[in-house]
């Protein structure tokens, strides 16, 4: 086992820390037992997953002397659905997890968002350490409380801010993950460069693609920096009420593609994000609050390494729905849409005056070109 580092999230006391290394999935009792009330937790994870890291981290536990019952669901976002969560809830009522406790959410930001949101509302709250094992959950969603399962009106629009204890990310556990499902959390990371640290995007068109290939300083450098940022977004603004609304840069138009497929599958969240991101840069460009030529630089990346930088080709799109799925985002405040835009590289600000007839301009040239 290696630390690499630690990043604090300061939340007073609910504060953790994301603790980013190799062999942390192993050794999981040695950075978790300050935080277990008693020799027993629940371990909430996918199919796929719990035939990866499961053994890994069930033998540590039965070392440590900690008792674990193992909760299975399906891979993907289907799994974010009320059946699911009422399953979840059930089992773990049936493992008399108790207040107290602390359930483990091994798995990628599905498994997170589910079994984080499970742990908010089982018992009126109960705790969780989010273990991720994809880089999407371990530079956005395992850090920063927010939980929630999907609905036919949208993405995560029943859920609950529900801090975790404690989040370790393994960066060896980035080794299993099919090449699509790296990139999907390589959009997470270009986000953070783009909204408020234009170094790091600078660092990423110059090592992006070492990370990609599996360099391992690459990947832990991306994952803590990713997490600093968050921390000290997340620090500032737990609940969303202000800045922290910058971290969906590309999420509003992303959720739209998302819902208009209905979670199917055909679209990664990550590949959602890159496409909504090159979407609003786009947009930025059209009212005229961002040069051209970063648009151009951000796109070119993008598709540089394998993502979408606008409507992907998995679909004919609909630009009126997709507009209308953008109405049911949770940003939305007196029925005016919220956007995250771009400045420019490293700068992003929300704007709640940008007009549909712009939003809708967008659509339809993408759709056509």
């Amino acid at each position: 086992m290696s630390v690499f580092g630690t990043v604090t999230v300061p939340l007073g006391d609910r504060a953790y820390e994301v603790v980013v290394g190799t062999g942390l999935i192993a050794a999981a009792p040695e950075h978790l037992r300050d935080i277990f009330a008693r020799p027993r937790t629940a371990v909430v994870t996918d199919a796929r997953v719990a035939g990866l890291h499961l053994p890994a981290l069930r033998t540590g536990l039965k070392a440590a002397g900690i008792e674990a019952a193992v909760i299975t669901v399906a891979g993907g976002e289907a799994s974010k659905e009320f059946a699911t969560l009422e399953r979840v809830l059930d089992e773990l009522l049936d493992a008399r997890i108790e207040r107290t406790d602390t359930i483990c959410a091994l798995g990628g930001g599905v498994v997170g968002d589910l079994c984080g949101f499970a742990a908010a509302i089982l018992r009126r709250g109960t705790g969780v350490v989010q273990i991720p094992t994809t880089l999407l959950a371990q530079v956005d969603a395992a850090i920063g409380g927010k939980t929630g399962i999907n609905t036919r009106h949208g993405k995560n629009l029943v859920g609950a801010f529900h801090q975790p204890r404690r989040v370790l990310a393994d960066i060896s556990a980035l080794a299993t993950l099919p090449p699509r499902e790296l990139l999907a959390g390589y959009a997470e990371v270009v986000k953070y460069g783009l909204l408020g640290d234009a170094a790091l995007f600078d660092w990423l068109e110059a090592n992006g693609p070492k990370l990609i290939a599996g360099d391992a300083a690459a990947r832990s450098y991306a994952v803590l920096a990713s997490a600093r940022a968050k921390a000290e977004i997340v620090a500032g603004d737990e609940r969303e009420a202000g800045r922290r609304a910058l971290l969906n840069l590309g999420h509003t138009l992303g959720h739209a593609l998302e819902a208009e497929l209905g979670y199917d599958g055909r679209l990664l969240h990550g590949e959602a994000v890159a496409a909504g991101i090159g979407l609003a840069f786009d947009l930025a460009v059209r009212i005229g609050a961002c040069p051209p030529e970063d648009a151009a630089r951000v796109r070119r990346h993008l598709r540089l390494v394998g993502l979408p930088a606008g409507l992907p080709a998995v679909a004919e799109w609909d630009p009126v729905r997709l507009l209308h799925h953008m109405g049911q985002d949770k940003k939305v405040r007196d029925g005016t849409m919220t956007f995250v835009l771009p400045r420019r590289i490293g700068q992003a600000f929300l704007s709640r005056d940008v007009a549909e007839a712009d939003v809708l301009g967008v659509l339809e040239a993408e759709a056509a070109a």
